[in-house]
């Protein structure tokens, strides 16, 4: 489940002004798997390495971001990249078709806090979804020099950690084999592009306060806090550190 905790810093806003976005995860991500040079979308010719929906494609309404006035209400903040963590939502929203439930968990955090506070989410068919706005000169999730936004998964611990979460309650079920698939290789690729070794401990710092906490590089929520998140996947994220760590090898 997401937590309160909105802004690491906020008011930060982008530094300079915004030039065209570059939506390549998916395509940038298969290059990324296979050890070749990341490349923009328009010169990558791989084969995605998973089926991702930008907010416009899933139907994020961009006006539910700002208030009466037009002022945004979460004005981005951005920071390199530490840890990886994994969550599941919780939302009780099964009956709801995936691209539905994601609106909904949106407009429920945005009324709150300005936006989706995860940063991908995953559904059971393995479809990834954008989350958090990020602005419109970078991929999913960053902004054009290659860094995280800040977004609002883990209380005192947002800023520099991405926050990726499945679709559902996963304390009595496990996550189905395509979601699962889909998670290892979104991990791989933010892995690779940042740095991020899925089978070490680190010492997180957050740049924007003075919390720290050491916790595996690739953690699930509840190595940051007391919470049954991410349910089942808490106990399998042995296993999905070594399946992210193979596809870093190749």
């Amino acid at each position: 489940m997401e937590l309160s905790d909105r802004h690491d810093l906020p008011g930060t806003r982008r530094p300079t002004p915004p030039v065209p976005r570059r939506l390549f995860l998916g395509a940038v991500g298969a290059a990324a798997l296979l050890g070749a040079t990341a490349r923009p979308a328009s010169a990558a010719t791989s084969a995605a390495a998973y089926p991702l929906l930008s907010r416009a494609q899933w139907g994020a309404d961009e006006a539910l971001r700002h208030g009466a006035g037009g002022t945004e209400i979460w004005p981005p903040a951005y920071y390199p990249v530490q840890t990886l963590t994994v969550h599941h939502t919780a939302d009780g929203g099964d009956g709801l078709d995936p691209a539905a439930r994601v609106r909904a968990i949106y407009r429920e955090k945005a009324a709150k806090d300005g936006d989706i506070g995860y940063h991908y989410l995953i559904d059971d068919k393995g479809q990834v979804y954008e989350g958090r706005w990020s602005g419109t000169d970078g991929s999913p999730a960053h902004d054009g020099a290659g860094r995280l936004v800040t977004a609002a998964h883990i209380e005192k611990y947002n800023s520099g950690n991405v926050g990726i979460a499945l679709l559902g309650t996963l304390t009595g079920q496990s996550a189905t084999p395509a979601a699962r698939i889909s998670l290892a290789r979104l991990l791989a690729e933010l892995a690779r592009r940042h740095g991020v070794d899925p089978l070490a401990e680190v010492l997180y710092r957050n740049p924007a306060s003075t919390a720290v906490r050491t916790v595996p590089a690739l953690s699930g929520h509840r190595d940051w806090a007391s919470t049954a998140c991410p349910g089942t996947l808490h106990t399998d994220l042995p296993y999905i550190r070594r399946e992210v760590a193979d596809l870093l090898a190749g």
